[in-house]
């Protein structure tokens, strides 16, 4: 257990560094915590400019028991949070549509996803069409539904009550942008920030979502994260939102409901992806030459979109797995990495966030074994390969 004389350094502090903060205090860390975030306004933060969604078919069952963990947690947000607490959650299921030639592997996803504690339906395309009289199935295999666990929230919200929560702990957030991870031999003694001052600390956490290949760019092995940016569409169109879900393409596209109309979005080719650092320009042309053919394809309803406004924000992709990065580094004892979610962040943050807190404070995890997404795999290359990625 932690002593009164240890000293948290969490960089970062939005939803990822807010988590970890807040589970660290509530089991019991003694010492002080210290979150620094670069923006307390958060107007560029991953979080506040994320879809907010959350889902249990992933490819990997370490992301499933993770969302199950945050599908809990956003059910019962009152028990954890005050009976106050509201963030929106909509528990409504992803529909996932696969191909002819996706159906046999799509079908053994949804087999391991149920038999990880998921609840996935596998429609074929009568069934789909009959749940889904808007849907054109005309090229589909199949369709997965999620039947419960998956839905959507206002990440806003989250990162509000959390934030808020941490702070009545006694957890302090300071304004300041952390430049390098400092460290001496085979232990993290603090942060260097970018004007020079040196915060010295027992502990170092990575929450600096997808800058935060900077700083530890002098630790190995080299941290595969880089920021990737994605557009977002609000649009209206003439289709009744009740009881649409979060609909994800086969061409990549997806579509959800969010007010009195929907959000949308696709991610570029990638050749037209690149490392996205300071970009968060709207890609316009995304929607009129990609992702409106898509949708109007899948939802003839769709031709008739209308866009309302767009806004970008970025991914923190690892570039080896799209897989997270959570846990110590695998010699520097005292560094922990929350990174490279590729788009799951904002859901998997209440176990990540956990995780952490249980680590540092016992040695070892146990909620969840977050053990498969170690940093041993960056260094030996070992890819953990999610492939139910957009």
């Amino acid at each position: 257990m932690s002593t009164d004389k240890e000293r948290v350094l969490i960089a970062g502090g939005a939803i990822m560094g807010s988590f970890a903060a807040y589970y660290l205090r509530r089991l019991g860390f003694e010492g002080d915590i210290t979150v620094i975030e670069a923006d307390p306004t958060y107007v560029r933060s991953s979080t506040a400019l994320s879809a907010a969604s959350i889902r249990t078919q992933f490819g990997c069952p370490i992301n499933i028991h993770m969302s199950l963990f945050g599908a809990d947690l956003f059910r019962n947000i009152t028990k954890e949070f005050g009976p106050d607490a509201d963030i929106g959650f909509v528990e409504r299921g992803y529909l996932i549509i696969g191909s002819e030639a996706q159906k046999a592997a799509r079908s053994t996803g949804v087999a391991m996803q149920n038999a990880e504690g998921a609840q996935v339906a596998a429609l074929n395309p009568d069934m789909a069409q009959k749940q889904f009289p808007w849907l054109n199935v005309s090229d589909i295999g199949i369709a997965t539904y999620g039947l419960a666990n998956e839905g959507w929230f206002d990440a806003w919200s989250l990162l509000q009550l959390v934030r808020s929560a941490a702070r009545r702990l006694g957890v302090t957030y300071v304004t300041g942008r952390v430049d390098a991870v400092m460290v001496h031999g085979a232990r993290a003694t603090g942060v260097r920030m970018d004007d020079g001052t040196v915060l010295p600390g027992q502990w170092c956490i990575n929450a600096t979502g997808a800058t935060a290949a900077h700083i530890v760019r002098d630790v190995l092995p080299p941290l595969p994260v880089e920021p990737r940016k994605r557009t977002a569409f609000s649009i209206k169109a003439p289709l009744a939102a009740d009881n649409f879900p979060m609909l994800f393409d086969d061409s990549g596209a997806w579509i959800r409901p969010e007010g009195q109309g929907f959000i949308a979005g696709i991610a570029p080719d990638t050749a037209a992806d690149p490392d996205a650092t300071g970009d968060f320009e709207p890609s316009y042309d995304l929607l009129e030459d990609i992702l409106w053919p898509a949708l109007a394809h899948r939802v003839p309803a769709l031709e008739n979109l209308r866009m309302e406004r767009a806004w970008a924000g970025h991914y923190e992709v690892n570039t080896l797995d799209h897989n997270a990065i959570i846990g110590p580094h695998d010699e520097i004892g005292n560094l922990f990495f929350m990174n490279g979610f590729s788009g799951h962040g904002v859901m998997h943050a209440p176990a990540a966030g956990r995780g952490i807190a249980e680590f540092i404070l016992w040695g070892k995890y146990q909620t969840l074994d977050l053990s498969p997404l170690g940093m041993k795999r960056i260094r030996s290359g070992s890819a953990l390969h999610e492939t139910v990625v957009y």
